[in-house]
């Protein structure tokens, strides 16, 4: 079975340089972005097993991109959206839902471990969907 292709969209350089190195560890293939305007660009192209999306970016943020890729879909398909937010985004969170969203992973609340065994859980259901 191929490596599942996960893209992490996320500003924050320490995160988002967290995430790549703990993925590839994993064996994932690890595309990034570090803003909206290039995530939204990456996820019109599609392709990817696993988006990790934070919602608060610059340009444009993610339940932007959510609404963008709605009116547009891509061109080819991607799996399971998950949102990366910090604690007391309720309502975010639930319109990033109602957007289409798989589910979301507090940053703050969570440790390296967790989010690995978090992406495998969201992989296999994808994968099960299929």
């Amino acid at each position: 079975m191929a490596a599942n292709k996960i893209l992490v969209v996320e500003d924050d350089q320490f995160l988002r340089e967290l995430y790549e190195e703990l993925l590839k560890e994993e064996g994932y293939i690890v595309d990034l972005a570090s803003d909206g305007d290039i995530g939204l660009t990456k996820l019109q192209a599609g392709g990817y097993d696993l988006v990790l999306l934070d919602i608060m970016l610059p340009k444009i943020d993610g339940l932007e991109i959510l609404r963008k890729l709605k009116e547009s879909p891509p061109k080819s398909t991607n799996g399971p959206v998950v949102l990366l937010t910090n604690l007391g985004q309720d309502s975010i969170i639930k319109e990033g839902f109602n957007l289409g969203a798989s589910g979301y992973l507090i940053k703050s609340a969570m440790n390296p471990d967790q989010v690995l065994n978090e992406v495998k859980v969201f992989l296999n259901k994808a994968n099960l969907a299929k």
